[in-house]
């Protein structure tokens, strides 16, 4: 049987990425980019790798995604997120006119949603897609993490 694309399919496909970054030490957080059904970036928080407080997965995806295209603007494109997206990452998305962000867990302290961060009046949002899975992933690091110190 074909899996169909949809945003369970997508949000898997990022949840994967934040495996990779559980994996290397980093807060489990994955990120895809999509444009016609197609995957264009994949990419997991690189903060501690990178040293750089940026390298949130969101913009290392809309970086990559921009790449792929030729150009800053990913209005027909759809971001996938393991986590809410930050004051930050969500400022970028509005940079980059992204059409849609569906995301997991939702971020009580930090999230865009609660700190009313702006977004582009044209990008809609989805939250809570495998929600608990998301959250699931970040609870169990912060767990190992503490447990290690």
């Amino acid at each position: 049987m074909i899996q169909p694309f949809d945003d369970i399919y997508f949000m898997k496909r990022a949840l994967q990425e934040a495996e990779v970054a559980f994996g290397k030490g980093e807060v489990p957080v994955g990120a895809v980019v999509v444009f016609k059904n197609q995957i264009i970036a994949r990419a997991h928080n690189l903060t501690e790798t990178l040293n750089d407080v940026t390298a949130h997965a969101e913009m290392q995806a809309f970086t990559a995604a921009a790449d792929f295209l030729g150009g800053k603007y990913l209005i027909d494109c759809t971001l996938y997120v393991t986590l809410e997206p930050c004051q930050m990452c969500a400022g970028a998305s509005y940079w980059t006119q992204i059409g849609k962000i569906v995301f997991g867990a939702f971020d009580a302290n930090r999230g865009f949603t609660n700190l009313k961060t702006t977004l582009h009046p044209k990008t809609t949002v989805v939250s809570g897609v495998l929600e608990n899975e998301c959250a699931l992933l970040l609870k169990r690091f912060f767990i190992e993490k503490r447990n290690l110190n």
